[in-house]
């Protein structure tokens, strides 16, 4: 199977290339970078092979997209459309959910959300916490039986920072990063320690009201640009997966194959 999964997300456009069902890159690109996610895709796109009974010379692969970002999306779709002469296929709309999700609006739902929680029970098979750093915090519960829950959801790292510095009339703007030590003996150092402890608090409260709720602790993975910086401080977190979510997009897709032959 020949796969580009992209995963639009609210700040950055990640790109997984995966040629006969191996990881070849997995990239990353800033949301309004039209130009280097052209050559990203162009790239890729070139190295999949054209199929044998094509006379149009029709490559052998797709291009699947989780979305958070509808204008982002269009983006995708204009070049794959102009540059590949391809269409995409988005998770949610032209391929079905990867898991049943129990929840009480599933339109309104991140497909974001789901095909990583997908990747994650599909490894542990089991009761599973999926929290995902990113510009916003999911921390969410997939039951023994594969079946999506619910989460909760929280500022992520710079939205809480530009809170900060846009609300009060002397605190700056700070990049979070693991602290030197638990208190700050500056602004910068404070403001560093309080959003860092807070998202390692936070996840380790919920993790526990979690255990406490289904009567067992669930394995708990975590991902996200912002989950490498506390990964560290998280003794609680049983796995650390980069990209958990291009790996779900691969997923949903292979689950898409499968319904569809039987």
């Amino acid at each position: 199977m020949n796969i580009i999964a992209v995963d639009i997300g609210n700040t950055n456009i990640d790109i997984g290339f995966f040629l006969d069902g191996e990881e070849k890159f997995i990239k990353s690109v800033a949301g309004g970078a039209e130009e280097q996610l052209t050559k990203i895709l162009k790239s890729a796109w070139r190295k999949i092979p054209i199929l044998k009974s094509s006379k149009e010379e029709k490559r052998d692969g797709v291009i699947v997209v989780s979305s958070v970002k509808n204008e982002w999306t269009q983006v995708v779709r204009k070049i794959a459309k102009q540059a590949l002469g391809e269409k995409i296929y988005v998770i949610g709309k032209n391929i079905p959910l990867p898991m049943d999700v129990a929840v009480d609006k599933p339109e309104e739902l991140g497909t974001d959300r789901v095909v990583g929680a997908a990747a994650a029970y599909d490894v542990v098979g089991d009761f599973v916490i999926v929290a995902d750093f990113g510009s916003a915090v999911t921390i969410d519960l997939v039951d023994t039986d594969g079946v999506f829950l619910g989460g909760v959801i929280c500022p992520g790292f710079d939205i809480s920072a530009d809170a900060l510095k846009e609300r009060t009339s002397q605190l700056p703007r700070i990049n979070v990063k693991k602290p030197k030590d638990v208190y700050g003996k500056n602004t910068e150092d404070a403001i560093d320690c309080g959003l860092y402890y807070s998202a390692v608090g936070t996840l380790q409260e919920v993790v526990r009201r979690y255990a406490e709720k289904i009567g067992k602790w669930p394995q708990t993975v975590i991902t996200g640009a912002a989950a490498k910086i506390i990964k560290e401080d998280c003794d609680f977190v049983d796995n650390y997966v980069p990209n958990l979510v291009v790996k779900g997009i691969v997923l949903a897709y292979q689950k898409y194959i499968e319904s569809k032959n039987g």
